[in-house]
Formats: structure tokens, C-alpha cells, sequence
């Protein structure tokens, strides 16, 4: 597994970095760095002062002490990358340069209105086809939530999961998500029984859905802590469960969409993502 490591040199970066290598079966990690001047004012001569020169050695630290700390959690280092310019520029760069399975980095988990204001990680999130895994603090590394709809792209990031996490050791949960029929495009005055009829379906769907990855786990010999059928709104459901049983990594599936797909749909990934202090991997199916 090739994973592309984004760091500033920040605790937050390294916490994504720590969290990872719990959950890390024989990765490869690319380290990149890259020294931003986008935001310095045109009129001051960087190299009159000496300033790129400065960054660059910055740069060269940070990638040096993240190849120590890569090693010393026992992941193979791959190469050190280091750019000049736009962060989020350099790193989708990179992306299209080599085959790698997930960008791993740290986001600051900014509230209201400052989620909106362009963090690295929410671009790099929305604005590439990889698997992504993004961590805010520094936790237990232990509970992983699985959550599935039944869905082809929920059924590949669990496939990917299984195969590519070391999953020894840990406290694995189960949950699926049935939106409750108020939740649902439907004019208020249908019969009350073909409404419940609807949720009757739903709860078997789920408890199918259920049964069948218990089963796959199974098969894997990965014993499951927990499973359950959660009914409301999905995303909230997930992040309220996350929080209650204090969950570390929270496993999601998701489409591959454009930006504005994504922010017209409000998709279930998004949302958790933004709103839960746990790791979230995002798995892109580009199927």
C-alpha cells in the first residue's frame, strides 16, 4: 500500500502520521512538504533575504525527522518530496504523478463558518480521486466503526479495509443507518401503513446488510464488538454513535464527484468528515 503523507511539520500533521501506523499493514510512505510562499505580499524580495534559502532548509528538517518517524513506527519510507508554491496545488500534483492508494494528513477540524474558508485538507479531499484518511488529534487507536448502506461503494471501502488494515487487536463496530420516513421525499398525507410497511423493508434490508458483513468479517476471523441498525439522518447518526462509543477511525465509502456535485449533494462522508473528532478513511470508488 503507497501512501502519500502531507506534512507541514505540525503536531496535528504527525498526529495523522502516529494514528496511522496502528492501523498500518506493510505502507509505503512518500513524505511531502511544501514551502507555500503564495501568501507573502509581491513586493518583498524573498531571495534578498535569504528567505527561500531559510524555508528550504525548514523544509529539508521536517522531511528528514518525519523519515525518522516513519521508521520508528515500523512503515518503510518511500521518498521526500518537497515543493514551492501552492500547498494545495503541489499535493494534487503529486497525486497524478504516482500510484498511490491513500493521502494521509491532518486537518485542524475547523467549526461554522471557517470549514468553509479553503483548509488544505478539505481541497485535497474534494479535489482528488484517492482514498483519503484525515485525523484531528492524536486517540486511543483502537475502535474502528464500519458503516454500511449495502451499496457497492460502502462494500469497497470495506473490502479495501479488511485487506489493507491491520485490524489485530482492535474493537471493531458494525452500524447501518435507515432514514426515518420523515426524512424521506414523500407527501405528508400517504396511507400510514404503506409508511410503515416502508420501514418494515427498510429494517430488513438493514439486518441483511448486516448479517452479511458480520459473515465477511467472519471469514477473516475478525471478531465484531458491535453491531446495530440506527434510524434518523445518517451523517448525524454516525457522528453521535462515533462520539458515544468513542470511536478512533470511522470507515466510509464514498463516489468519486465533482465539487459541486458533492456540495449540492451534502453526501453522508462529507459531513462526517467535518463534524466528528474521530479519523475518518474515505474510500473512493471510482466505479
Amino acid at each position: 500500500m503507497n501512501i502519500l503523507f502531507c506534512t507541514d511539520g505540525s503536531k496535528i500533521s504527525f498526529n495523522a502520521l502516529h494514528n496511522f501506523a496502528n492501523w498500518n499493514k506493510n505502507a509505503i510512505v512518500d513524505a511531502i512538504c511544501v514551502i507555500d510562499w503564495t501568501f507573502i505580499p509581491e513586493d518583498i524580495n524573498i531571495e534578498t533575504e535569504g528567505f527561500s534559502t531559510n524555508c528550504a532548509n525548514v523544509a529539508d528538517g521536517i522531511l528528514e525527522y518525519t523519515k525518522q518517524e516513519v521508521e520508528k513506527y515500523g512503515m518503510l519510507f518511500g521518498e521526500k518530496i518537497k515543493y514551492c508554491g501552492s500547498a494545495i496545488e503541489s499535493i494534487l500534483e503529486q497525486t497524478t504523478k504516482e500510484k498511490y492508494d491513500i493521502v494521509l494528513m491532518g486537518s485542524h477540524g475547523k467549526k461554522g463558518i471557517q470549514k468553509w474558508l479553503g483548509s488544505v485538507s478539505r481541497e485535497i479531499v474534494y479535489n482528488n480521486k484517492l482514498s483519503t484518511y484525515v485525523s484531528k488529534e492524536e486517540n486511543n487507536k483502537k475502535r474502528v466503526l464500519f458503516t454500511t448502506d449495502g451499496t457497492e461503494s460502502a462494500n469497497y471501502a470495506i473490502t479495501e479495509a479488511i485487506e489493507n488494515l491491520n485490524l489485530d487487536d482492535k474493537e471493531i463496530f458494525l452500524c447501518t443507518v435507515n432514514e426515518t420516513p420523515d426524512m424521506l421525499f414523500l407527501d405528508g398525507t400517504l396511507d400510514t401503513n404503506w409508511i410503515l410497511a416502508i420501514e418494515r423493508q427498510q429494517e430488513k434490508y438493514s439486518q441483511n446488510t448486516l448479517e452479511d458483513l458480520k459473515e465477511r468479517f467472519k471469514s477473516k476471523h475478525i471478531e465484531i464488538k458491535k453491531s446495530i441498525i440506527l434510524s434518523g439522518n445518517p451523517a448525524q447518526k454516525i457522528i453521535d454513535f462515533a462520539k458515544n462509543h468513542q470511536i478512533d477511525l470511522i470507515v466510509l465509502g464514498s463516489k468519486c464527484k465533482t465539487k459541486m456535485q458533492d456540495f449540492l449533494l451534502g453526501s453522508v462522508s462529507k459531513r462526517v468528515l467535518e463534524n466528528s473528532r474521530a479519523d475518518v478513511l474515505i474510500y473512493k470508488d471510482s466505479l
